[in-house]
């Protein structure tokens, strides 16, 4: 159902700390005239944990408005609570979203069958539901075999693979029949030569025609030219973390000059000596 390359946008903040939405649909167009194949509003790279519930919503809405149909797009809901969860959720069904995407719950780790249960609750709403593993951030990791309880449920169709394991993707796709994303740009690439595709990309903020021709590449089988575009955007995807996401891609879009570095606490600018790694790898590939 979703292949290709998704960007995982940036939620763009003015001054004051206000969402800029004149900028983010900005950036919207910019990644549908480009080529990208979908967004994906208020993941991480959104900044999801520091949004209001509201305003979590109204940057949902914007993307659904500003997308205008050209695009999927797959919402950010997920939390570490079932309950927040259903309730975002909830709020995003008539929106004309055309999936979600649902973290691991983070920080209170719980166990398979509580994974289960937590997002089997937020698909019995009715949308498409794209899981994401990312054990870097959660602490927890769905167990293959969860993922294949949860592949039987006919709403969850897919998973957003951010483990750094290539195994992994063999392994899902060996033993369900789920869509596999790739959740690390650095790995899209083998990801996809076993199995995956697409990719749900921070790197596309970015480079946004690069990414989604490097996917295009890879999802038709020509791994040479992926294989080349991989080896020549690959400075760009390992200095997007060389501090914390998002706040070097923030970084990086403001030297391009398309949205504001501002963030909000806990996040915060990075050092002069990172910005200038960030502009030096912009510069050689004619970024800046």
């Amino acid at each position: 159902m979703f292949t290709g390359t998704y960007t995982a946008i940036v939620t763009p903040f003015n001054r004051d700390g206000s969402v800029d939405f004149g900028c983010f649909r900005a950036l919207v167009d910019w990644q549908i005239a480009s080529g990208v194949d979908g967004l994906v509003p208020v993941g991480t790279t959104g900044e999801s944990p520091t949004l209001e519930m509201d305003e979590h919503l109204k940057v949902i809405e914007a993307a659904v408005a500003a997308a205008a149909g050209r695009v999927p797009v797959i919402a950010g809901t997920g939390a570490n609570s079932t309950a927040e969860a259903l309730q975002l959720t909830r709020g995003v069904l008539n929106m004309g979203v055309a999936g979600t995407l649902q973290v691991t719950p983070y920080y209170n780790k719980p166990n398979q069958e509580g994974l289960f249960r937590h997002f089997s609750a937020v698909a019995d709403l009715g949308l498409p539901v794209v899981l994401y593993n990312v054990p870097g951030r959660s602490s927890r990791e769905i167990a293959v075999e969860t993922v294949v309880r949860l592949a039987a449920h006919p709403q969850i169709v897919a998973i957003k693979e951010a483990g750094g394991s290539v195994e992994r993707v063999s392994a899902i796709a060996d033993a369900c029949d789920l869509a596999i994303l790739s959740g690390d740009d650095g790995l899209a690439v083998p990801m996809i030569s076993v199995g995956a595709v697409g990719l749900i990309s921070v790197a596309s903020n970015v480079a946004p025609r690069e990414v989604a021709d490097m996917v295009r590449a890879a999802c038709s089988g020509d791994f040479r030219a992926a294989g080349a575009a991989h080896r020549r955007l690959y400075p760009l995807f390992r200095d997007l973390f060389i501090d914390t996401n998002p706040i070097p891609v923030k970084a990086a879009l403001a030297l391009l000059g398309r949205c504001p570095e501002v963030y909000r606490l806990p996040l915060c600018e990075t050092s002069t000596k990172i910005r200038e790694q960030i502009r030096a790898t912009l510069s050689a590939l004619n970024r800046v």
